[in-house]
């Protein structure tokens, strides 16, 4: 009942007009609103690239050059239409000591070997694992995530300094005061209230585009002196040239790259993975997780060998994505190509674009992106999935996604293994023949098979045992030692027991294990179960 309560409210961003039915034509209309969404994710990847570029230590064309080739790449291959991928501040932080130790080449071919390994997770059709995150963790981990966004906009309202003075940040200097300050917040202000205002109007341009296009037009029109993304950096460039990485191939090599390339590969699957689920919630889209894994991984070996730092999902972009309409692959080829052009021809005009306009983007987008009603629920659901909500959400700011989403999987495992241990119990009665019957009720597994020894009471029982398991299930080997252990105690007590009514796959765990000799004809009513009586050499050595 509570999961049912927390799965209603956890519908937190979607709206029925979101969605694209699977049988919508592609019309000119369609296409306009997919082109219009990949712009406007392209505006938005700019500063966001060039940002996670100067947190990893290395040149903002590093970043620009991931975000192009791996958003390009994944929106063609990709298990999820609507996703957007490139540079992340989730993997630049972890790139930041392999730079600063032996040099962005080294990156490099970490990005490549990164890319194998998640291709490899793909073919092994790992992804599928995605699905053994509780919706507590889900629920955490998108409220983490807008926290965290919100957090790195704040650095947008420094003064803006060099990348030598910035050092890991996208902005340098002190924090803006006085006028300054006010302005950039008015800014922001006017860009957040026509992203609100212009679904009422006409949704004929998406909301965010108008709300950039509107804030860089005053800004530009009447001069007004703000912070604009070419204070950043200049993102002119030419086309990510093909290299390979100018690296030792050698054995040394290898152990310096392989385990940035394994925790790289980790936390951008764990981050693609789950903005693969989010967005299929927006969506009503199911399924692609191996395909996601394999086109991050092609994507990521391309990367390493065009000069790029490597990438996986943005959910912050996703959710603009998917907030201004694009539901294809189309929008996020767009968003690609349109980011290529800028670099190559437009670089002087959107560098005139001010940061304010990208900030109230995202500002909106953490609005959407944090599950609002989770905070409501939380007196209404099971304490444990409470409490994994807040820890989720509170090691995704102090730590990282990747981090918080395997402590939030670890701690609701434990917590159900741990429920499912209490559950261990029995019900006895004594047959016409005096045999006295333990029907045991619950799993059998490493929890419960302490519990499981405790339920027999050896010294006071009949001469002849029976223990139903009917209603039980053994689930592992620590289970099997512990039917073992009963077995052992009632023979030493030279008593007799018999096991009856194993389920299929507990009869083979048995029998595999070489504990137990099996007559599956005793029991015809089950015709899997077993009858059978514990003697000397049945169970293990006794």
């Amino acid at each position: 009942m509570a999961r049912a309560l927390l799965a209603r409210f956890a519908n937190r961003i979607e709206t029925p007009d979101l969605r694209l039915a699977p049988t919508e034509p592609l019309s000119i209309s369609r296409l306009r609103i997919e082109l219009l969404s990949g712009l406007t994710v392209a505006l938005a990847l700019v500063p966001e690239a060039v940002a996670f570029a100067f947190v990893a230590g290395v040149h903002p064309l590093v970043g620009l050059y991931a975000a192009f080739l791996v958003g390009l790449i994944t929106a063609i291959l990709g298990g999820r239409p609507g996703m957007i991928s490139g540079a992340t501040g989730a993997l630049a932080v972890v790139m930041v000591a392999l730079v600063a130790d032996h040099g962005v080449e080294y990156l490099f071919a970490a990005v490549v070997l990164m890319g194998i390994i998640q291709v490899f997770v793909g073919l092994m059709r790992w992804g599928k694992f995605i699905r053994l995150v509780p919706h507590p963790v889900m629920l955490g981990f998108v409220n983490g995530l807008a926290i965290v966004i919100f957090l790195a906009q704040l650095t947008q309202f420094k003064v803006p300094g060099t990348v030598e003075a910035a050092g890991h940040g996208a902005a340098g200097g002190e924090w803006l005061t006085g006028l300054p300050l006010v302005v950039m917040l008015a800014l922001v202000g006017l860009t957040m209230a026509v992203i609100w205002l212009m679904p009422k109007i006409t949704k004929v341009v998406p909301a965010p585009l108008a709300g950039i296009a509107v804030v860089a037009a005053v800004v530009i029109l009447f001069g007004i002196d703000v912070p604009r993304v070419g204070d950043m950096a200049n993102i002119k460039g030419g086309f990510p040239p093909f290299q390979i990485p100018a690296v030792p191939l050698t054995w040394e090599t290898f152990q310096i790259v392989a385990p940035y390339a394994v925790i790289l590969a980790a936390i951008g699957l764990i981050e693609s993975l789950l903005t693969l689920n989010l967005v299929g919630e927006m969506t009503g889209q199911r399924g692609g997780a191996s395909q996601e894994c394999v086109a991050q991984g092609a994507a990521n070996v391309v990367t390493g060998f065009f000069g790029g730092m490597g990438g996986c999902a943005m959910i912050g972009q996703s959710m603009i994505n998917v907030k201004s309409g694009g539901r294809t692959r189309i929008a996020g080829i767009a968003a690609a190509l349109f980011l290529l052009s800028f670099i190559l021809f437009a670089s002087p005009l959107i560098e005139q674009i001010p940061l304010a306009a990208l900030v109230g983007v995202m500002f909106m987008v953490v609005i959407g992106t944090f599950a609002w009603n989770s905070v409501r629920i939380l007196t209404r659901v099971p304490r444990i999935d409470a409490f994994v909500i807040l820890l989720v959400t509170a090691v995704t700011v102090w730590q990282d996604l990747a981090v918080a989403v395997v402590v939030g999987v670890i701690v609701s495992a434990l917590a159900y293994a741990w429920g499912n241990a209490t559950r261990i119990r029995a019900k006895t009665y004594v047959t016409p023949e005096g045999a006295k019957v333990y029907q045991v009720n619950g799993p059998l597994f490493f929890g419960s098979s302490d519990g499981f020894v405790e339920l027999f009471d050896i010294d006071k029982d009949p001469s002849k045992v029976v223990v139903d398991f009917a209603d039980s299930r053994v689930a592992d080997q620590s289970a099997l030692q512990a039917i073992e252990a009963v077995a052992a105690k009632y023979e030493a007590a030279g008593k007799q027991i018999q096991l009856r009514h194993l389920s299929r796959d507990c009869h083979r765990l048995l029998t595999r294990a070489g504990h137990l000799m099996v007559d599956s004809d005793d029991d015809p009513d089950y015709e899997v179960a077993v009858d059978y009586s514990v003697r000397t050499g049945i169970l293990g050595g006794h």
